[in-house]
């Protein structure tokens, strides 16, 4: 993917966010820095297939911070090919306590959400019914 393309979604992704997009470098490597107040930034290392490189890499130079990537490190090294969008949106959802949004597993509840619209009530009485007899 073209740099340019990469930066564009960097800066879309920022709209929905509390950071901004503060640097973005194509020079010796494809880099892109975040920053939200109170003083957490990192940046992700694009991948340039045409160096050989195939995978993102997230850090930060923030001591605080690093900690807080983890989640997201795992799911870049995890199977299969991410996108820069999967991964901004793991990084938001590891600085959500940080930066004083409740800590929310959107997994589960979209699991729940998909458990809820599954079951259907009048089944359920009908085999409440069944094994009371």
């Amino acid at each position: 993917m073209e740099f340019k393309q990469l930066v564009d979604i960097g800066e879309k992704w920022c709209t929905g966010t509390p950071f901004d997009l503060i640097a973005a470098e194509e020079s010796d490597e494809r880099r892109l820095d975040f920053y939200a107040e109170p003083g957490l930034s990192f940046y992700v290392l694009c991948p340039d297939l045409n160096n050989g490189a195939d995978n993102f890499h997230v850090w930060s130079e923030s001591e605080d911070c690093l900690p807080f990537l983890q989640l997201a490190q795992d799911y870049i090294s995890s199977c299969g090919k991410k996108t820069l969008l999967e991964i901004l949106d793991k990084v938001f959802k590891s600085f959500r306590p940080l930066l004083g949004l409740p800590d929310v597993d959107d997994d589960a509840f979209e699991d729940y959400q998909a458990d809820m619209e599954e079951e259907e009530p009048e089944a359920d009485h009908q085999q409440m019914g069944v094994s009371q007899q």
